[in-house]
């Protein structure tokens, strides 16, 4: 446990600094896009404020490039040096919203394959923690992450170790799992994580399903998303028997991709946000999110069928997140 004197010193600099957490423990994050802050032509703070969006994902922490387990922002700017990104939580926090920090991604290396160790991995996770004040992180895990069994025991032992850092300082902090989905749900791969996550005595506040870039039609989109939503649904079920139902809807988060998907077969207009906003709502879903919020704006010059920078469909700038911004829980 830190000594009292020293969690006092961070908060006072913490504030200086503009980067003080809300002062009590922070609600869910509902409605929050992810969103690239040094990647893909980011938005200013001021424009997406204006679109209505108080809250984000930023995304990614991963491990440097050329190796090591310190944080670095895409694998090429270390987190203890940042100036950028923190001025952005500062602004955000000072229209009233927050965010939380997502570790993984489909590119890089995660931190939890570059540490050696739990408690080496659970430093350089608190150091972001510290860093930006926060009370939320995602755990976004896919591509060769998933199924590594090593990697995940360190990532869920460092997650025990990170709440018991927030409670003996008399915070909170929510830990979210992000995973990709299937045809018919959760994969085998997702599931053996959620698994993993119970056997190292990891508490998962919310199961974020990536409800896209699996195959679903384009011509039944909504529609098919919610079948696959209401299967991830009774997986979790099973893999949590002490949630009820309601419970269970109340700790999922569904993150959809604005626009075209990396899947010739998938289409997410503005109509199928719409939908599947009352689909979270009818049912209290933890998170409505999306990737990304860089991509919320049409495309101008040469792009392929898909970019990062933009939606590759007609619309305004901000259209999708305005439709999340109106989601409550």
């Amino acid at each position: 446990m830190r000594p009292r004197a020293w969690i006092a010193l961070t908060a006072c600099l913490l504030v200086l600094a503009g980067l003080s957490a809300p002062a009590s423990a922070a609600p869910s994050l509902t409605a929050a896009p992810y969103f690239m802050p040094l990647d893909n032509d980011p938005q200013p703070i001021s424009d997406i404020t204006g679109s209505g969006l108080r809250q984000l994902v930023l995304a990614f922490v991963l491990a440097p490039n050329g190796g090591g387990c310190t944080p670095t922002w895409d694998g090429s700017a270390p987190v203890a040096g940042d100036t950028t990104v923190a001025a952005d939580v500062g602004a955000l926090r000072s229209a009233g919203g927050d965010v939380a920090v997502s570790f993984g991604g489909y590119n890089g290396v995660e931190l939890g394959a570059a540490c050696p160790d739990a408690s080496s991995l659970a430093r350089a996770y608190q150091q972001v923690i510290d860093k930006y004040a926060l009370t939320h992180i995602d755990l976004d895990i896919e591509g060769d992450d998933l199924g590594d069994a090593s990697g995940a025991a360190k990532r869920f032992q460092a997650v025990r170790i990170l709440k018991q850092n927030a409670a003996a300082a008399g915070r909170a902090l929510e830990v979210s799992l992000t995973m990709p989905v299937t045809t018919v749900g959760l994969s085998d791969l997702d599931r053996a994580e959620i698994q993993r996550a119970e056997d190292n005595g990891a508490d998962i506040d919310t199961y974020a399903v990536m409800a896209f870039d699996y195959g679903g039609p384009a011509a039944s989109m909504a529609a098919d998303v919610e079948k696959v939503m209401e299967d991830a649904h009774a997986q979790l079920t099973a893999l949590r028997p002490d949630l009820s139902s309601a419970q269970v809807y109340a700790r999922t988060g569904l993150t959809l991709m604005n626009g075209h998907t990396d899947q010739p077969s998938e289409l997410f207009t503005q109509d199928t946000f719409t939908t599947l906003l009352g689909y979270a709502s009818g049912h209290h879903l933890a998170r409505l999110s999306f990737w990304s919020l860089n991509r919320d704006r049409v495309c101008t010059g040469t792009t392929g069928w898909v970019d990062g920078r933009c939606s590759s469909v007609d619309q305004q700038p901000y259209d999708f997140a305005r439709i999340v911004a109106r989601y409550t829980g």
